[in-house]
């Protein structure tokens, strides 16, 4: 995803880590990705990090939004993102390239204590599979989420169950990369009974970077409305269409937003939070919650962080976005 900074809503362009900054939120971006000056930057950056989680006097971040899925399928993620530069002339380099267990320990470095494996299919087929692997990487890694997927094909109700009785503790859709309506009949019994358990889904359903055939409030919003229990994450904020998915959230109990990339000078330049929702923000603090996209970022981790914080709302709304909204949500013990 993406977006960029009105210095009139949030602050300015202060930590402007898209562009190349070299100041203490861009401590791992620049241009040597190599050895000891890189590890030195990342490490510059946990501490930084760590002071931010020191101050709030909270145990760590609860990230929901953070991807961890099968190696070759990262590799064609990470493939689609250099590709992006040369096709829409906004470049993606992707920050934390580098081998799972590395990404597990600069993670947990960040001061995340929990976090999620986002996963999808954009074919079927590919849920079950995708749902198989995201179960053994849960059981081999105590502070993710398990997380699961599904696509409308058939047999999507079985697994999806199958999955639940595993110990999925929340989904992952994606209506633009699947390309799928999520008012899909083959999907009804699928919503129930994640309705039923109460158990959380993170729907990329904004229309940014680009706009889908199924993406936009109008879906949701009809999913909702014959589902009014479900426990919907919208991701990024719902970018672009930051109002239409607040008015979701203040609609429905059960809808939340996720911060993912939004805020960030990356985002602000092609999708700006308007400021006059800033206070709805406020309004339903304790429906938002810290999302990363990490590692796929094109700028350093903290600088999300710094981009929440620079909105000026308050450390008890920093609070319940970086920590307790997710850890009541999830469960999280400290």
């Amino acid at each position: 995803m993406s977006a960029s900074n009105e210095s009139g809503a949030n602050g300015g362009s202060d930590r402007s880590c898209a562009s190349g900054g070299s100041d203490r939120s861009c401590a791992s971006g620049g241009s040597d990705p190599s050895g000891e000056a890189r590890e030195a930057r990342e490490a510059r950056e946990s501490d930084d990090i760590r002071a931010l989680v020191g101050r709030l006097g909270i145990p760590g971040l609860v990230d929901v939004h953070t991807h961890f899925m099968p190696q070759n399928v990262l590799d064609k993620v990470w493939a689609y993102f250099d590709a992006v530069g040369p096709l829409t002339g906004t470049e993606w380099p992707i920050t934390y390239r580098e081998e799972e267990e590395r990404r597990l320990a600069l993670l947990r470095g960040f001061g995340a204590v929990a976090f999620t494996a986002m996963l999808y299919p954009h074919k079927p087929g590919m849920a079950a599979w995708l749902n198989s692997w995201a179960a053994d990487f849960a059981s081999r890694t105590p502070d993710c989420l398990h997380t699961a997927t599904f696509f409308p094909e058939p047999g999507v109700e079985g697994y999806v169950r199958e999955a639940l009785d595993a110990g999925a503790r929340v989904f992952k859709v994606h209506l633009q990369v699947g390309g799928f309506d999520p008012n899909d009949v083959r999907l009804d019994p699928v919503w129930g009974a994640l309705a039923d358990s109460g158990t959380p889904i993170v729907v990329h359903c904004g229309s940014g970077p680009t706009p889908g055939t199924f993406t936009g409030p109008g879906p949701m919003g009809r999913l909702l409305s014959r589902h009014p229990r479900l426990r919907v994450i919208v991701a990024h904020m719902g970018m672009p269409e930051y109002g239409e998915f607040l008015d979701l959230v203040q609609r429905y109990e059960g809808v939340h937003l996720d911060t993912t990339m939004a805020f960030t000078d990356f985002s602000e330049r092609l999708a700006p939070f308007p400021s006059a929702e800033l206070k709805r923000l406020v309004d339903v603090g304790d429906r938002i919650l810290l999302g990363s996209d990490f590692p796929n970022i094109p700028y350093p981790y903290v600088h999300q962080l710094h981009a929440l914080e620079r909105l000026g709302l308050g450390d008890d709304w920093l609070r319940g976005v970086l920590y307790e909204n997710g850890a009541a949500l999830f469960h999280v013990k400290p």
